[in-house]
């Protein structure tokens, strides 16, 4: 299976402490991969490593054949796209939805006649209401906020998008429609996507592989099926035991 995106002896550090410890990590095309392990395992660390966020200390990224390097052109930036737990971080409150959607894919080339074309139509498939341009994010909910957050990711067209705890912040019935959206679009767009969470039931619902972390280093990768059934783990095995209900 071609990998998309593939990561060798990846070293990070935040704050003056090393975060990441050497991480291996492939991406394969089209595929769901979800990232687990509890909080401080350096999942988000590695989440902005791979967007260039932040500087890694040591490694090396292959991004569909191409070294990531830390100054990446503006084509490359639109490949990769992030969406975080808190909408609010990629929502200006002083802009319309309609500004937000249509000046990031300006931002990339897109005629803002298109763009706006481009922005009614992903507020419809959010089924988002049709006045939704014309409002501005403190008229939206939770979950509202964080369909808009996905459709400015996904409006540039990118290959991988990431996405970092998206649907934490969301109550459970809130939270399982996005994840039928975010597997609905990910069918249709052949998307591939790096999905962190802390949640098990998460993974389980929308992963098709999974990759345990734990102090900084992937210790465990299967297909889901295969580690919901019998990690290889100790640590794995531990992850699981605290969700019983989520085992298969």
């Amino acid at each position: 299976m071609e990998n998309l995106l593939q990561l060798t002896g990846i070293r990070a550090s935040y704050e003056g402490q090393e975060v990441l410890h050497g991480i291996d990590l492939n991406l394969p095309r089209h595929r769901i991969l979800g990232l687990v392990g509890e909080s401080g395992s350096g999942k988000s660390t590695l989440a902005r490593v791979i967007t260039g966020l932040l500087p890694a200390d040591a490694g090396e990224m292959i991004f569909a054949g191409e070294p990531l390097g830390v100054n990446r052109p503006r084509e490359l930036r639109r490949r990769m796209q992030m969406v975080f737990q808190n909408p609010e971080g990629s929502l200006n409150p002083r802009h319309t939805i309609g500004r937000t959607l249509t000046d990031a894919m300006c931002f990339h080339g897109v005629p803002r006649g298109e763009a706006r074309e481009r922005a009614a139509g992903w507020m419809r498939r959010m089924e988002l209401p049709e006045d939704s341009l014309e409002r501005y994010p403190s008229a939206f909910s939770g979950g509202q906020k964080q369909r808009i957050a996905l459709a400015r990711a996904l409006a540039v067209e990118p290959e991988l998008l990431i996405a970092d705890e998206p649907t934490s912040a969301l109550d459970v019935s809130v939270q399982l429609a996005m994840l039928e959206l975010m597997k609905q679009l990910q069918k249709e767009t052949g998307l591939t996507v790096l999905f962190i969470s802390h949640d098990l039931g998460v993974i389980a619902h929308i992963c098709d592989e999974v990759a345990v972390m734990r102090r900084g280093e992937i210790v465990e990768r299967a297909e889901t099926t295969a580690f919901f059934r019998a990690p290889q783990t100790a640590y794995g095995r531990e992850l699981l035991d605290a969700v019983p209900a989520v085992k298969r």
